[in-house]
């Protein structure tokens, strides 16, 4: 059973169709997988095998093409009719000698769609390119265009539905950066730490369990701290080394994700501190002023005004969109908080601001996830921003 009334999907297809006919797109060819999820319901870790959702001007459900074994998954998770979720054979996958999209062009052939304007999802992790080639050689007669965030953008307004799962997974992050928190010691290991985050991410709250993020914890200490990104190893944690957190809770794939930093002894480094203290107080002007009618650049403007008279630089983009998603990113691919951004912020959108700042010695993490307001904004957890000591 899908997890939204089969009334708001069809509300998120009818946008969809909207943004279609703004680029006179007649059928539109998604394989990303939160894009999947957030028109049809289906959810399943099928996305290592082609599969497919189809949207076209003149029906009203999708369909859903994807492995044979996959097809009940659908039936179960999604709100499709049966007829609409098509599985292909088995000796399609990892074929020296046919590909699934080859049988995703038959299905469009024979809806009568093979001359139309179709749009691809042409930037995304799991369209490939012989995927475009084998569409391109079987549907010669269609015109190809790119439509690769089409979806992305219609997600970008949440309902308030979608806005209750991001405060739920906001529930969980508490729970999984108490655990990580918890957890990092002198003398244990990151790898049994990393196992007490997962841990917590799975098990959620005693009202609602938790999800499987799409990037998996980030656990940067020592002279990791220097990068973002890097993730845990069986070395064991030392004194008086800094450790950054980029974590998430998730609630059935909607995600609020958590960063934060903690310090393995009493003193933190000067340089450290002082860090903290301007990025604290930054991220916490910047939060003040974000609302309605404002434009992406403008909330990183404010964030370089607010940091303007200290030493710091950051030169990459403050945050970004976030919402439903599957590996390998938690992000939308739609709004950047950065120069040149001049998306209309609009209430109910959601934004995570993480000003992490990396110098060659030492590195500061903080973080916030939040709801646009028809005011301003509010938070999807409340989580110190101190730096933790230990």
């Amino acid at each position: 059973m899908s997890v939204f009334l089969k009334e708001e999907y069809l509300t998120r297809v009818a946008a969809t169709k909207k943004a279609m006919e703004a680029r006179s797109i007649d059928l539109l060819l998604i394989s990303q997988p939160a894009n999947m999820n957030y028109l049809t319901g289906y959810d399943g870790w099928s996305f290592y095998v082609h599969q497919c959702v189809l949207v076209s001007l003149d029906q009203e459900e999708p369909i859903w093409i994807g492995r044979g074994m996959d097809g009940n998954g659908a039936e179960i998770t999604s709100f499709l009719n049966k007829k609409n979720i098509i599985r292909y054979q088995d000796d399609y996958v990892q074929s020296l000698v046919k590909h699934p999209l080859n049988f995703a062009a038959d299905v469009i052939k024979k809806n009568g769609w093979g001359s139309k304007r179709i749009g691809l999802e042409m930037d995304q992790f799991y369209f490939t390119h012989r995927a475009y080639l084998e569409l391109e050689k079987d549907l010669p007669d269609a015109v190809f265009v790119d439509a690769n965030a089409l979806v992305n953008w219609v997600r970008v307004v949440k309902s308030e539905n979608e806005l209750e799962f991001m405060r739920r997974a906001g529930q969980i992050a508490v729970k999984v950066m108490d655990a990580a928190i918890k957890n990092i010691n002198v003398g244990s290991r990151e790898c049994d730490a990393a196992a007490e985050i997962v841990k917590a991410q799975y098990a959620g709250t005693p009202e609602f369990g938790g999800d499987y993020p799409s990037i998996v914890p980030l656990m940067m200490a020592g002279e990791a701290t220097k990068t973002p990104h890097l993730t845990w190893s069986d070395k064991k944690f030392k004194a008086d080394e800094a450790v950054l957190l980029e974590l998430s809770g998730v609630y059935k794939h909607y995600h609020a994700p958590i960063a934060r930093t903690i310090f393995l002894g009493s003193q933190p480094p000067e340089l450290m501190v002082d860090t903290g203290k301007v990025v604290i107080d930054g991220l916490a002007k910047t939060l003040e002023f974000i609302k309605p009618g404002i434009t992406a650049e403008k909330i990183e403007a404010k964030w370089r005004e607010a940091i303007s008279g200290s030493a710091i630089v950051k030169e990459s983009r403050l945050g970004y969109s976030i919402g439903v998603n599957y590996p390998p990113d938690w992000g939308e691919q739609t709004i950047s908080l950065r120069p040149g951004d001049k998306t209309v912020i609009k209430e109910n959108m959601a934004l995570h601001l993480i000003p992490g700042i990396w110098y060659e010695d030492v590195g500061f993490e903080i973080d916030a996830s939040i709801q646009v307001t028809a005011n301003g904004c509010v938070e999807l957890y409340k989580y110190p921003l101190n730096i933790f000591t230990k």
